[in-house]
């Protein structure tokens, strides 16, 4: 990677000196950012610690939307979205999980987020808009284990390519349920496979489950999350 990075920046000093230097600034200010990130984690890590407590590789954060049916307006659903709670120590977390209310008791059309801290359930977000999600439908009788499966997995950072991983929405429906888990980069092929095969394994998923991607450009495009899917697999 850092090889491509380099030399498309000497292609670009060549061709205009000053898309090299806003390129230059660019990967400073990411990098910047990310080892900001990395210290406020391993803060947050050492004061956890210090309290006898046991921290998380990220802090999270669930989300719920009451969906009203209709066309989807971006105002009315970042309205909807409404922030729960925030965890970032496996002690905390149970205490949120415990009093979160379970897929069966939710009314349709309901959606539960979980999300990393600092990413917002939104296609547009800067965190998501590059990226996409995969998607696996369930009966109502039993979409309730493979959330709870699901979470584990996403809390204990248990599933491949972790750090590609933006958060998992369960969306409870009139006639099924649909769990889906979204990534960063849509793009990265190598990325997306892993990450399938890796919910397929935690989730010890039957053969018989269809597991379906789409990238969150495309949502935008049709105004839709679960139809018109890309790639299945």
């Amino acid at each position: 990677m850092e090889f491509t990075v380099e030399k498309e920046l000497e292609n670009n000093s060549a061709n205009n000196p000053e898309n090299a230097h806003q390129s230059l600034d660019s990967s400073s200010q990411l990098a910047s950012a990310l080892d900001s990130n990395s210290k406020e984690t391993e803060e947050r890590q050492s004061r956890e610690l210090k309290a006898g407590l046991h921290p998380l590789k990220h802090k999270f954060v669930f989300w719920y939307t009451r969906r009203t049916p209709g066309v989807r307006n971006q105002t009315s659903y970042e309205d909807n979205i409404k922030k729960i709670v925030e965890f970032s120590t496996v002690e905390g977390f149970w205490v949120c999980y415990c009093h979160l209310g379970r897929p069966a008791t939710l009314p349709s059309p309901t959606d539960l987020h979980l999300f990393k801290e600092g990413i917002r359930p939104l296609w547009e977000d800067s965190a998501n808009c590059n990226g996409g999600k995969w998607i696996i439908r369930f009966k109502k009788v039993v979409s309730g284990r493979f959330w709870e499966d699901l979470v584990l997995a996403l809390v204990g950072d248990q599933l491949d390519y972790g750090d590609n991983i933006c958060g998992a929405v369960l969306s409870i429906r009139f006639n099924e349920d649909i769990l889906s888990v979204w990534n960063r980069n849509a793009s990265d092929h190598q990325a997306v496979m892993a990450l399938r095969d890796s919910i397929k394994r935690h989730l010890k998923l039957p053969h018989s489950y269809v597991m379906e991607y789409k990238p969150h450009d495309a949502s935008l495009r049709d105004n839709s999350s679960y139809r018109n899917t890309w790639l299945r697999g």
